[in-house]
């Protein structure tokens, strides 16, 4: 039995890698004739287009599906003008389709079950996305290199479950640039109880990427939940908070608005959502993606300069920003004084030396 399970994984490895290959991608995106954007030529502008795009989560069987799915995606942003385009979280788990069957169950059927089918009763679901995560990595960065380059837009992937060099599987984001190089990832740090009883690993890491778009991060949607996250990316320099999110919750507008409008508020920052939403393998993932903005930026008061329609379906939402406005507000109402670093310092001490090295204080918050 166990030398039949070797040759089984080596021949499951072996599929998965046959149909990862990038040939594939490439095939179904240069047939799409793309023309490049010119969107980004006259940046850096204290005003940029950001769009948020609101995905639905389901198996797809095959590279090529998920390529066509991405870029009907990012042709609606980028025909609305967006400099800047911000998919959700968990957007590589439709890749989990590539795995023989999965695309073929039940929709509420649970996650833990579904995959059981695949890897037998006693497997996490870590282990899954750890065997996969090649083929997934493969398709992931080559279908949004490709259309980030093509269309010659800054792009920020959503997130995938990937493994790392350990072999840790983590919630991870890319953000790639309109020459389809990466600037830049995100492990998300703080895991909800589903990913970690799946047997994730959180990242312990925050940064700040400065682009002809802005000074800008990407925190992974539990992560700006916690006000310290965003107060110590505004801290190390952000102007912009992407929130890519996958809330395994039915629709409730208090509980979503608990995220990134509040912080927003907080911190003195441009803020987007950017929602899955769907049925998936006994999940309800619900979410309404917006771009917000300090109430003194928007004329109702609100704090919300664009949002989706609906919570459930798919979509994209965009929004323009002004960062020269924004620097207006700060003046007018700074609160960098109330921030409380003591308290920050608790969570990632290296962005704290790293942000007294840059601005050159030698008060005693740090240890």
């Amino acid at each position: 039995m166990e030398v039949k399970g070797v040759l089984l994984a080596r021949a499951l490895r072996s599929l998965l890698w046959w149909r990862s290959a990038g040939w594939r991608i490439h095939r179904v995106l240069r047939r799409k004739r793309i023309t490049r954007s010119r969107a980004c030529d006259d940046l850096p502008s204290p005003r940029v287009r950001v769009a948020a795009v609101q995905m639905e989560l389901k198996a797809l069987r095959s590279a090529e599906e998920y390529a066509e799915k991405v870029y009907g995606l990012m042709v609606q942003a980028v025909q609305q003008g967006a400099h800047l385009v911000v998919f959700p979280e968990d957007s590589g788990t439709h890749l989990v389709g590539l795995l023989p069957g999965i695309a073929d169950l039940p929709p509420d059927l649970p996650v833990e079950d579904a995959l059981a089918q695949v890897g037998g009763p006693e497997i996490r679901v870590a282990e899954i996305f750890r065997t996969i995560g090649p083929a997934v990595r493969r398709i992931y960065e080559t279908t949004f290199s490709f259309l980030a380059r093509a269309f010659g837009v800054y792009v920020v992937t959503g997130s995938a479950l990937l493994p790392d060099e350990q072999g840790n599987v983590r919630n991870i984001a890319y953000f790639y640039g309109p020459d389809g190089r990466i600037i830049g990832t995100h492990a998300k740090c703080h895991l909800i109880q589903l990913e970690a009883r799946w047997g994730l690993v959180p990242g312990d890491d925050l940064r700040v990427y400065r682009t002809p778009v802005g000074n800008l991060a990407f925190p992974i949607c539990m992560d700006r939940t916690y006000f310290e996250t965003t107060r110590i990316l505004r801290l190390l320099g952000a102007d912009l908070i992407l929130v890519p999110s996958a809330d395994p919750d039915p629709f409730n507008f208090w509980k979503k608005w608990r995220g990134t409008w509040p912080r927003v508020q907080e911190t003195q920052v441009y803020g987007v959502d950017a929602f899955m939403v769907g049925r998936f393998m006994g999940l309800t993932i619900t979410g309404r993606s917006a771009v917000y903005a300090p109430i003194e930026l928007t004329s109702d008061g609100t704090g919300v300069l664009s949002k989706a329609r609906t919570f459930d379906q798919e979509e994209v939402v965009v929004g323009e920003i002004d960062y020269a406005l924004l620097e207006e507000v700060r003046r007018a109402f700074p609160v960098e004084a109330g921030f409380n670093l003591e308290l920050y310092k608790r969570y990632f001490p290296r962005v704290y030396h790293e942000y007294r090295a840059r601005t050159g204080t030698h008060r005693r918050i740090f240890p």
